[in-house]
């Protein structure tokens, strides 16, 4: 479902130009879950900014289902990437002045969706949100803040989901219903990029891959250490 092939990435810094990734190559097929650990300054960020359409490497290649996003005019990739690619981030970015379910249904201005608001209460229902419909993100929890920025980013159905140390911000019963719903969605054959500095997140079954200094690695089995979230998961009701 994604595929990252030599891809290079450099900045213009102050000091000159800082190198934030070097021929990075990660194959993710869908179903698979992949999280990539760096400390900040890693080229994390960077990693999934290409990854997701929204910058492009300077090198090497960036494919969707064996298309190159890049190849394509800019309303084009914006079209194939609002079909493809759901976002999560650490920081939400809920737009203030929208109701929940407006911020859900936010990615229909990108791809009409004719059954969109039921799409929307069934994704609010299954987060525990139906009685948040009608609330703005200032009315919201932390942790039912990222459950409606999930929602928002599940709403098309996408095949690729990138997130974005998206449980940084939360407390550990609201991290571990994220990693479910991240679980969940990658055993209905979704494909989810993951990118966190956190040494304790993981999934239960999933690859895990190093960056460090703009240079990318998949850790083998053998470097893998069991952590806290190979307990069970608490489920979330439906």
């Amino acid at each position: 479902m994604l595929e990252i092939k030599k891809a290079s990435r450099t900045w213009r810094g102050p000091a000159g130009p800082v190198k934030a990734l070097s021929e990075a190559e990660l194959r993710a097929e869908p179903g698979d879950f992949a999280i990539v650990r760096g400390p900040s300054g890693s080229g994390k960020t960077t990693l999934l900014l290409l990854a997701g359409g929204l910058l492009a490497p300077d090198e090497g290649e960036i494919l969707w289902d064996g298309k190159n996003p890049y190849a394509l005019p800019p309303g084009e990739r914006a079209a194939l990437r609002a079909r493809t690619v759901g976002f999560v981030f650490q920081q939400f970015h809920l737009v203030p002045y929208l109701t929940v379910e407006e911020n859900v249904l936010a990615p229909t201005l990108a791809a009409p969706l004719p059954d969109g608001r039921k799409r929307a209460a069934r994704l609010l229902d299954r987060f525990g949100l139906a009685g948040r419909a009608r609330h703005r993100p200032g009315e919201l929890s932390t942790g039912e803040k990222q459950r409606a920025a999930l929602a928002r980013a599940l709403l098309l159905e996408p095949p690729l989901l990138l997130a974005d140390e998206p449980t940084g911000n939360l407390d550990q019963e609201s991290a571990l219903a994220i990693l479910e719903a991240f679980e969940d969605y990658t055993r209905s054959g979704g494909t989810i990029l993951l990118v966190t500095h956190d040494p304790a997140l993981a999934p239960r079954k999933g690859r895990e891959f190093l960056l460090r200094e703009g240079r990318l690695r998949e850790v083998s089995s053998r470097e893998k250490e069991p952590g806290p979230s190979s307990r069970e998961v608490p489920r979330t009701p439906r």
